[in-house]
């Protein structure tokens, strides 16, 4: 396997073969990134795709310091942090709680315990801070480690730290209470 170095160089000198294998490479992660952060498959496949032509737009500010992946991390957290300032993602959270009024009249069949407790997770994840959640996506569903986490999140150790032990602790409490609330349900 190439080295993404190798690839970012013949990149920069103009190859549309590295550049291909190095999208290939990375576009699932990418992807599955968003998609943890927006829990919407065709926003996720949007961002992502605004994310590679970004990289390939930005590829000649890369430095070779740090690695390229948390580099490409790190335009993905601040395009997905953007999309969440923007007018965008404004309308869309109307158009979902209109449509969440809807739909929570109706009676839901059966569905799946397995899935259910991964959407509760995913829930959760997205209603903690932007920070916390960015944190606990890519430590525990990306697996990088807390020095390549403060590089993306262009931070400090101590504070990626802080952010996932706080961030853990408040999914905790989260899930428990729905878990309570649940119990209390078929009591």
């Amino acid at each position: 396997m190439i080295p993404d170095i190798d690839l970012v160089k013949e990149i920069k000198a103009g190859s549309h073969s590295a550049m291909e294998v190095l999208v290939k490479r990375y576009y699932k992660q990418i992807y599955a990134f968003i998609y943890r952060r927006t829990g919407n498959k065709d926003i996720a496949y949007d961002l992502t795709q605004e994310v590679f032509m970004k990289m390939l737009k930005s590829i000649h500010t890369y430095k070779e310091k740090a690695q390229f992946k948390s580099w490409l991390y790190t335009l993905a957290v601040n395009h997905s942090n953007d999309y969440f300032r923007s007018k965008a993602f404004q309308a869309t959270q109307m158009t979902d709680e209109l449509s969440d009024s809807h739909s929570s009249n109706e009676n839901v069949p059966y569905i799946f315990e397995k899935k259910e407790r991964r959407r509760e997770i995913i829930d959760a994840i997205k209603s903690l801070p932007e920070f916390q959640s960015t944190t606990i996506l890519l430590r525990f569903y990306h697996d990088f480690k807390i020095k390549e986490i403060a590089t993306i999140m262009q931070t400090n150790d101590s504070t990626v730290k802080s952010r996932l032990r706080q961030g853990m602790e408040k999914l905790k409490s989260t899930l428990q209470r729905g878990d309570d609330n649940e119990k209390a349900k078929r009591s």
